[in-house]
Formats: C-alpha cells, sequence, structure tokens
C-alpha cells in the first residue's frame, strides 16, 4: 500500500509536532511520531483494520486519546485525510 498525504494532514501533523515541542518535550514529540509510524505500518498491512467514521468511507484511527487520524482507501492507496484533534468541535472538520 501506498500512503498519500494531504496538504492538510501534514500541517496537521507537523502542528501537532510544534505543539508537544513547545508545551511538553522532546520525547513527548518522539513518542507521538513512533506511534503514528506504528498506524501507518498497521494501515500499510491491513488498510480496513480500523472503523469507519460513518463519514464516505473515510476511516479512523485513534493515535492517542487526543489525536484521531482520518484515513480513506482507494485501491492499492491510502490517502491521510486528517490529524484530528480530538478536543476541537467535530462540527468544524472538513473531509
Amino acid at each position: 500500500m501506498e500512503i498519500i498525504w494531504s496538504e492538510e494532514a501534514a500541517e496537521d501533523y507537523y502542528q501537532n509536532i510544534g505543539y508537544l515541542l513547545e508545551s511538553w518535550s522532546e520525547k513527548s514529540a518522539m513518542n507521538f511520531i513512533n506511534e503514528v509510524d506504528s498506524v501507518l505500518e498497521i494501515i500499510k498491512e491491513r488498510p480496513e483494520v480500523y472503523p469507519l467514521s460513518g463519514y464516505r468511507s473515510v476511516r479512523k484511527a485513534v493515535i492517542r486519546k487526543q489525536i484521531t487520524l482520518f484515513y480513506k482507501v482507494e485501491g492499492t492507496r491510502v490517502y491521510l485525510v486528517r490529524f484530528w484533534n480530538n478536543y476541537q468541535d467535530p462540527e468544524s472538520m472538513k473531509l
């Protein structure tokens, strides 16, 4: 499976890392990066392992309780849509 990052997913990812570096620690940021890498490896091997979100065939993988990855599987490609901060208003999410 090929992983393709949307502009929004990449921006969300780097914003989360920046926040962790600024407000927590380098170790916390590295843990987040490792958690994302682990989830992406699982998705590459078994893309349908995580549940559907209920929105247009988009699946959701909880990275940690604060962050959920939304992604879509199309053929041999996995499109990363957003890394969503679960404390934000879900009505404001644009998938």
